[in-house]
């Protein structure tokens, strides 16, 4: 395949949102108040440090980025646009304050509308959203998309007190339904998943977000989420995708012996079923062995390239995963020039691929 002639769209990407930048960006009552700024904005995500954990390895030499970064990094890398996520803002499920949750997700989503996607058109957001308070995040879901041009909105896979499935969640469900935007689950934290015996980062990190992706993903799909609202979109992010083909199985399995609500939830056909249906969608590692297995059981036109970038990823780094992605010789080449991009184009209904631009800014 010829990487300078695919549309490719990176679907989960990241900013770091500092303190420093958001304070100026939230509303009354916080709006100047000197003590906000005696403690972090955001609550820890599971205690570990990792600026102390890359400043011992050599991995960063600082966390920042900006429209500018970002741009350069599309270029370099060959990427049409990006989709933007946060980064401490993946631990909002774990406040528990819910008037504070609602003026920090505010807050952050102003940030980055006024820092990002105002700078450029292959810069695209998604929203923050207070889900402590089901009303109000829908409320911010609609203000996020509508006035400030978001693509969708990002649920926390962690920290809630409730998982998603739970019908207390389903006014943030019909406003996206509403709004024809996805809403992605997005791990980060290992708060609340069991792990808190493993001593080293890695050991942690090889398990927090596929573990949260699947509590989350069985939730949702046998509490009956997607049958109370069949044109809602989803995606389940930065988890890879070996471990979906497995969670099918197990569900159905459970579905077929125990089919009683009580025991199962309000699901009403097999769990598998909604994962090929079209509007469930997965962001594999783009090395994955398990990739050409996974795709022959969910199909390929739910499956998205995703970069990471700046957290795991750098620009070499990168440009190796495309390349590599795109030279697999157990995907059909249809299948690999979806992966990295029409179906991140389908999922966020974004505009066709532009021409390409000499002037980063386009």
């Amino acid at each position: 395949m010829d990487l300078a002639t695919l549309d490719i769209i990176d679907a989960d990407g990241h900013v770091y949102e500092p303190d420093t930048e958001l304070r100026a960006y939230l509303p009354a009552p916080y709006a100047g108040r000197e003590t906000v700024g005696g403690f972090a904005l955001w609550p820890s995500a599971d205690g570990f440090q990792r600026g102390a954990i890359h400043a011992r390895l050599g991995i960063h030499e600082r966390f920042e980025t900006s429209a500018d970064s970002w741009l350069a990094f599309l270029d370099g890398a060959g990427i049409h646009a990006t989709v933007l996520y946060p980064t401490l803002g993946l631990a909002a499920g774990l406040i528990r304050d819910r008037d504070w949750a609602a003026a920090l997700a505010r807050a952050y989503n102003d940030w980055l509308a006024d820092r990002y996607l105002r700078a450029s058109t292959r810069l695209h957001g998604v929203a923050v959203l207070p889900l402590q308070d089901p009303g109000a995040a829908a409320g911010e879901l609609r203000r996020a998309v509508v006035d400030l041009g978001m693509v969708g909105g990002v649920l926390p896979a962690t920290g809630l007190p409730r998982p998603l499935g739970h019908a207390d969640y389903d006014p943030v469900y019909a406003a996206a339904e509403a709004l024809d935007c996805p809403l992605a689950v997005h791990g980060g934290p290992s708060a609340g998943l069991g792990l808190d015996q493993l001593d080293a980062f890695a050991q942690v990190h090889t398990l927090s977000h596929p573990f949260a992706q699947m509590r989350q993903l069985t939730s949702i799909v046998m509490s009956g989420v997607l049958d109370r609202f069949p044109r809602l979109r989803l995606a389940f992010l930065e988890a890879g995708i070996g471990w979906v083909p497995f969670l099918a199985e197990r569900m159905d399995r459970a579905y077929a012996v125990r089919k009683l609500p009580e025991y199962v939830g309000g699901v009403r056909h097999p769990p598998s079923s909604y994962l090929t249906a079209g509007n469930v969608f997965f962001s594999p590692d783009p090395g994955e062995r398990g990739l050409a297995y996974a795709a022959s059981v969910l199909g390929t036109d739910t499956l998205l390239f995703a970069s990471d970038f700046p957290h795991e990823v750098n620009l070499p780094r990168c440009r190796d995963e495309i390349a590599a992605l795109a030279a697999r010789d157990d995907l059909p080449a249809p299948a690999r020039a979806q992966i990295l991009g029409a179906n991140a184009r389908r999922f966020y209904r974004l505009a066709g691929a532009p021409a390409r631009r000499a002037d980063h800014r386009g």
